[in-house]
């Protein structure tokens, strides 16, 4: 009898948990569904970087210089300040206008596979343009693996609303720009990579596991019921005919195409066919194939810009509830875990030991 309660309990316990989990996944699943179907308040959040390295560095002089020579350095810096301010009152007082410096606006797109980003980069963008000028510059940081055709298709067209506008638009990469990554980093009048970050993959893969044979041995039978050819060329538990997997591959082939086509339109000199087969380069590699401009971090290519430019980190925060929070949360890990099994599927050759 005790054994009995032991293994009955036991058996409680294991169908409680697995009644739990199926609760957690669907509560995510509908979470993540109403949060797609409701309009999102939000706002645009600025940080002038130029500000956060001058404090950066005011931090470092405090830790590192002496007193003596720290209020030397202070003294220097108001004395400086106040000549510039008298110049620009004389300038004021002749009636001539101070020179409108160079501003950059500074975006970062970290790419999963639905490339979710980019319900973000939208507001971004549209918040960038009512403002910026054709003498300014919107530079992307950009990480990403790829992902879905449809997704990054979508997010590449926000950054193409940038170069309609004729406004410079400037793409680093310092990890990762492949596949869906590369068809908007290739968007940029100017392309920068880390020497070794991951540049390419010019191609189109669709993996599908099928179960048919399995359900056979279990004697499953599995009905696919369709209006139109072509409705459903491959599918996971029925089976699968030559003439569906012909069609298929014709799909992915015609979507290559495509991709091709996009890429050779804003990289016009990159030989298009030799690059096109689905490989991924590092950055030094990248540059004598023509897929990047050049070599520089993006770290590197902002801090050299200070002294010439006012630049502007911009990011749209949405509002959420706790609830919402909680479930994005539960989404995002999803998505981060298939996203880590996808780069270490498609880039498991890539380690430094």
């Amino acid at each position: 009898m005790t054994e009995f309660l032991i293994e009955y309990g036991l058996f409680l316990a294991e169908t409680t948990t697995i009644v739990i989990a199926i609760a957690v996944v669907v509560s995510l699943i509908a979470g993540a569904a109403a949060r797609r179907k409701q309009d999102r308040d939000g706002e645009i959040q600025v940080l002038s970087l130029n500000e956060h390295f001058e404090d950066m560095q005011h931090a470092l002089e405090d830790s590192v210089l002496d007193e003596f020579r720290l209020k030397q350095m202070v003294k220097e810096e108001k004395k400086r300040d106040k000549a510039e301010a008298k110049e620009r009152k004389k300038a004021a007082k002749k009636g001539e206008d101070e020179p409108d410096r160079k501003r950059i606006y500074v975006l970062d797109f970290d790419g999963d596979i639905h490339a979710s980003d980019a319900e973000t980069m939208r507001q971004e963008v549209s918040a960038i343009l009512s403002l910026a000028r054709e003498e300014d510059e919107v530079v992307v940081r950009l990480e990403s693996p790829g992902g879905l055709v449809h997704s990054y298709g979508f997010a590449a067209s926000q950054l193409e609303r940038i170069r309609r506008r004729k406004i410079p638009l400037t793409i680093c990469v310092d990890k990762v720009a492949a596949s869906g990554g590369y068809m908007m980093a290739c968007i940029a009048n100017k392309l920068l990579a880390a020497p070794f970050a991951l540049i390419g993959s010019i191609g189109v893969v669709a993996q599908i596991p099928n179960f048919h044979r399995l359900l056979q041995r279990n004697d499953v039978d599995y009905e696919v019921l369709t209006a139109g050819e072509y409705k459903r060329t491959l599918t996971m538990f029925g089976e699968n005919t030559e003439a569906g997997r012909k069609k298929f591959v014709e799909e992915l082939e015609d979507t290559h195409d495509l991709f091709k086509q996009f890429v050779s339109e804003y990289r016009p000199n990159l030989e298009i066919e030799k690059v096109a087969t689905g490989e991924v380069w590092f950055g030094r590699r990248a540059v004598e194939n023509g897929l990047i401009d050049g070599i520089e971090t993006s770290d590197d290519y902002l801090f050299n810009a200070v002294d010439e430019a006012d630049i502007y980190k911009v990011t749209y925060e949405e509002k959420r509830s706790l609830q919402e929070k909680l479930q994005g949360m539960g989404v995002s890990m999803v998505d981060a875990s298939i996203g880590k099994l996808w780069s270490r599927l498609t880039q498991s050759r890539f380690w430094a030991r």
